[in-house]
């Protein structure tokens, strides 16, 4: 296994070295509501290009419900 860069002693200094100040609440909801955009976006994308896999998988997930005991 290759060998990896020590983690930072606190997480203060980002990618580049430099000192930066903790991250916010709304800057952690922000990179969040981005990257699920783009999940959401990329999962509909998928569905667009692979619709007989979308229509497996929807397929297995009803029968998986329906089999499901509360």
């Amino acid at each position: 296994m290759p060998d990896l860069p020590d983690p930072p002693e606190h997480g203060d200094s980002g990618p580049d070295g430099r000192d930066r100040a903790p991250e916010t609440d709304v800057e952690r909801r922000r990179r969040r509501a981005q990257f699920l955009r783009e999940l959401a976006e990329a999962r509909e994308l998928r569905a667009r290009v692979q619709p007989r896999r979308v229509k497996a998988a929807r397929l297995r997930h009803a029968m998986r419900m329906r089999t499901f005991r509360w």
